[in-house]
């Protein structure tokens, strides 16, 4: 059994400010190629299912406007666990500010929730299907409360393991690897699950039909890390990046955080992930379990507050 050492793992000296993204690592998901797409596995059809509202228009990310949402100063923790990366990208000039390791992986638990939702829809719409009102509850349930046995029918019905590495093709992601037969030990850095918002936000993931209504859910996300709000297959996840942000940015911020206590490591692998009209945000950690669920999402918010500009 291995036991996170107690040590600082991020400093002020690991900023590392990115101010010209090479076009091949940007936050640019690349065209699917057509024969990695299964047959969509969705149930028949429903009028009822359909999205209530059209999505709205997404922006490219441009360099028309300066950048005012990124500080390119440090971000100081004493930061007691095994990792902690981030990286937080400016979404209308291409800037990236990030921790020196944000190359390095962790497993993303829940946060790659929002890619299984997105594929499945985006499939069904590719495919002409309508999507049913329980596998759109299902939906639902994978982003706002967190659940795993939704997650788990998505995951399955995407294909399992081709659905992670669809998600690894389309967003472009560099360093993430897919575990077999489990989606929530996929392994991703903090650079990577910026690439995996960016998908999400720019209509990649979930396409035109269905990505205005994954927002929406991200915008819904339920429930603090208090015990009553923790199950043990769901659980509340309305807290982090979102509690170091201001209020007038905290109540349009799509969110999904994925976390769970390893038995095998003895350490929560907790993760934060949000995207605002402004800057796309990523923090990932680990750390004892002894700590509990509060002390990563005080790192989250500790992290998006010291990135964002002071009043």
């Amino acid at each position: 059994m291995l036991i996170p050492s107690a040590a600082s793992a991020l400093t002020g000296s690991e900023a590392n400010v990115v101010s010209a993204v090479p076009a091949q690592t940007q936050p640019v998901a690349s065209p699917e190629p057509a024969s990695a797409t299964p047959e969509p596995a969705t149930a028949s059809p429903s009028s009822a299912a359909t999205p209530s509202a059209s999505p709205k228009a997404t922006r490219p990310v441009s360099n028309s406007r300066p950048s005012r949402s990124l500080v390119a100063g440090r971000v100081n923790l004493d930061f007691k666990g095994d990792y902690i990366g981030w990286a937080m990208l400016d979404r209308h000039t291409g800037e990236v500010v990030a921790a020196r390791n944000a190359n390095q992986t962790s497993s993303t638990e829940s946060m790659i929730k929002i890619w299984l939702v997105s594929d499945f829809l985006r499939r069904a719409a590719e495919s002409g299907q309508t999507v049913t009102p329980d596998w759109l509850a299902k939906a639902s349930d994978a982003i706002r409360h967190s659940d795993d046995r939704a997650a788990q029918a998505l995951y399955v019905a995407n294909g399992s393991d081709e659905s992670v590495h669809r998600m690894i093709s389309m967003c472009g992601m560099t360093d993430t690897s897919a575990y077999p037969s489990w989606w929530s030990r996929t392994q991703m850095s903090p650079r990577d699950a910026l690439k995996l918002a960016s998908c999400v936000a720019d209509g990649t993931a979930a396409g035109a039909k269905w990505t205005g209504w994954v927002l929406s859910e991200m915008q819904q996300v339920e429930g603090s890390t208090a015990a009553a709000d923790q199950q043990a297959t769901r659980g509340g996840g309305r807290w982090g990046i979102i509690d170091g942000v201001p209020s007038t940015v905290a109540h349009t911020l799509a969110i999904k955080n994925g976390w769970t206590a390893i038995g095998a490591d003895s350490s929560w692998h907790l993760n934060c992930l949000a995207i605002s009209d402004d800057w796309i945000m990523s923090v990932m950690t680990r750390y004892p379990v002894e700590n509990g669920l509060q002390y990563g999402a005080d790192v989250c918010a500790s992290v998006a507050g010291q990135l964002l500009p002071r009043a």
